[in-house]
């Protein structure tokens, strides 16, 4: 059976390579497009560490209140970010004893069990050859493009919804904590007679990156673009 303390050891430098992959990433970016990525956001950061039949890596601004009976916190900084990371599992937690994640792992459901409504990202890493700094590297360097490329995505829709703003404020907001209902309903707020819109924020399970593209294509892409003239 893995040493407690070893396996802590070993989750605290996956966040952390993580974590240090991601502001490398985020420093090849300009300044507004890294002041727009959530992890760089102000505010404390929790990353909470959930085992499962799966290890979960949840990090959210949301507070987990004091530590109470058995529960551990480590203390985390790098240049330009400070974390807390929190452990849990079924003695810790005992409804994450009850999930059933036998044919994957149960995003929600984790989320749910650790009361979450938002979270600025959402991992899982397998122990052994799947929490390794160097397999972490590449999570955080993806994350990281995945969050610049929405941050261009939302300034480009932005400047071309005149009148509309606040609700792409809004749906920035909304994918910055990870409410993807949300996000599906303001994308049909923003656009509301677009038929690719319309398609992706009505699936049933809206997928956020998909949301983003539709609402980018019906304000003509990132290509040069003209506004129609009116009337």
């Amino acid at each position: 059976m893995t040493d407690p303390l070893d396996m802590r050891s070993a989750v605290a430098e996956y966040v952390t390579a993580l974590h240090r992959a991601y502001l490398a990433q985020a420093d090849t970016f300009p300044p507004a497009v890294r002041g727009r990525m959530p992890l760089l956001d102000d505010g404390p950061l929790t990353v909470a560490a959930v085992g499962a039949r799966n290890l979960h890596l949840l990090a959210t601004r949301e507070g987990l209140g004091p530590l109470r009976g058995q529960e551990v916190a480590l203390p985390g900084t790098l240049p330009g970010l400070d974390w807390s990371l929190r452990f849990y599992d079924p003695v810790v937690t005992p409804s994450l004893g009850l999930l059933d994640e036998r044919e994957g792992p149960a995003y929600g459901e984790v989320k749910h069990a650790l009361g979450l409504t938002t979270v600025v990202y959402h991992v899982v890493a397998q122990p052994g050859s799947g929490l390794t700094p160097h397999h972490a590297g590449h999570v955080g360097s993806g994350l990281a493009a995945q969050h610049s490329s929405a941050a261009r995505d939302f300034e480009t829709i932005r400047a071309r919804v005149r009148g509309r703003e606040a609700l792409v404020d809004e749906l920035v907001g909304a994918a910055s904590a990870g409410l993807p209902r949300a996000q599906a309903l303001l994308a049909r707020a923003i656009a509301p007679h677009n038929a690719g819109v319309a398609a992706a924020a009505d699936a049933a399970t809206p997928d956020p990156d998909t949301i983003r593209r539709a609402l980018l294509e019906s304000v003509g892409g990132r290509r040069d673009w003209t506004p129609k003239a009116p009337g």
